[in-house]
């Protein structure tokens, strides 16, 4: 029964393939920002992405997916699975390009991964170029 099960999980859970070219990438904040608490604790960051269209996820749509934030990670999950939700993983899975979070004082590493309608990482993976910002 488990093996039946495994391999009815593993037939809806498909990693999607990405165009040539696809990227996503900060719109906001920029490399080396730096915030200050005293002026509110709140950052907007926006997403943005070519190649490829923003979907919901459960919307299996070629060439498309939603974001997720990673934060202060010091490796990638395993990008051939559901991206785990945690405070380091953030989803935007109804299909959002921006958010606003909050950050503690210090140094802070923020990239983006696409994943698709079933939050596993295209391949090949959609990554963002890691930022670092600052809160001071």
């Amino acid at each position: 029964m488990c093996l039946f099960f495994s391999s009815v999980v593993m037939s809806e859970t498909p990693n999607s393939l990405s165009p040539s070219g696809a990227k996503v990438y900060f719109v906001s904040p920029k490399q080396g920002s730096v915030f200050d608490r005293s002026e509110g604790s709140e950052i907007e960051v926006v997403f943005g992405i070519k190649g490829m269209q923003v979907a919901p996820a459960g919307m299996a749509m070629p060439n498309s997916g939603h974001h997720h934030l990673l934060i202060n990670m010091s490796e990638l999950p395993d990008l051939t699975l559901p991206l785990p939700a945690s405070d380091q993983v953030l989803h935007f899975g109804k299909g959002q390009t921006m958010t606003v979070i909050d950050l503690a004082p210090g140094t802070h590493r923020l990239q983006l991964v696409l994943g698709n309608h079933v939050h596993i990482p295209h391949s090949p993976p959609v990554l963002s170029e890691i930022i670092e910002i600052e809160v001071k």
